[in-house]
């Protein structure tokens, strides 16, 4: 498998860009192998995927992490539309803690983007019916779910919708500030 990995400025957060195959009959592309990705020096262990499809542009999920020892490892793709996905860093000890970054990720450009524990995670869909799918590497744990705002000023996340056209869950218009936030025993 051919592909071209994108360090981030954020340790861990990489963008990470299959080759395709194609021909008259279409498109082939390997998006995930276990095998390959541990040569790359990525030791994940995914055990759910996750499928969202919204509706509108400027649905925004996120940001959204959970506490060790559920904290999970992200690879999110999108197969329908586009996404500015965002990572931040929550890891009370890291030189970049809260800083951020935002990757666009879409159906046309097929990368993907790999968010590590100790990272809040979230997107805003930038076009109509945008599905996203992504893989992590522990079950979804309510009890250890954790959020924080999108519009946190701390952060100061450079969204490219207006924050008038955004559309939010209940709980992540009410989700906490990062200075607020129950980091707990957040990955390292």
């Amino acid at each position: 498998m051919s592909l071209q990995i994108r360090q981030s400025a954020l340790a861990g957060v990489v963008e990470i860009i299959p080759q395709r195959h194609a021909d008259e009959r279409g498109v082939f592309c390997e998006t995930w192998s276990a095998e390959r990705f541990r040569e790359w020096g990525f030791d994940l262990d995914f055990v759910q995927d996750n499928h969202s499809i919204s509706g509108a542009r400027g649905v925004l999920r996120g940001l959204h992490y959970q506490l060790a020892p559920h904290a999970q490892d992200k690879l999110i793709r999108v197969i329908r539309g586009a996404i500015f996905d965002v990572a931040v860093d929550i890891r009370p000890l890291s030189p970049t803690f809260g800083a951020w970054v935002g990757v666009e990720l879409s159906a046309e450009k097929w990368n993907q983007l790999l968010v590590p524990k100790g990272y809040a995670h979230g997107f805003v869909t930038l076009e109509p019916s945008t599905e996203v799918l992504y893989k992590v590497t522990h079950p979804y744990t309510p009890s250890h779910e954790r959020g924080i705002r999108f519009d946190d000023p701390q952060l100061a996340i450079a969204w490219p919708i207006d924050h008038g056209q955004i559309q939010l869950a209940d709980k992540d218009r009410h989700a906490p500030s990062l200075a607020e936030a129950e980091l707990g025993q957040v990955p390292a």
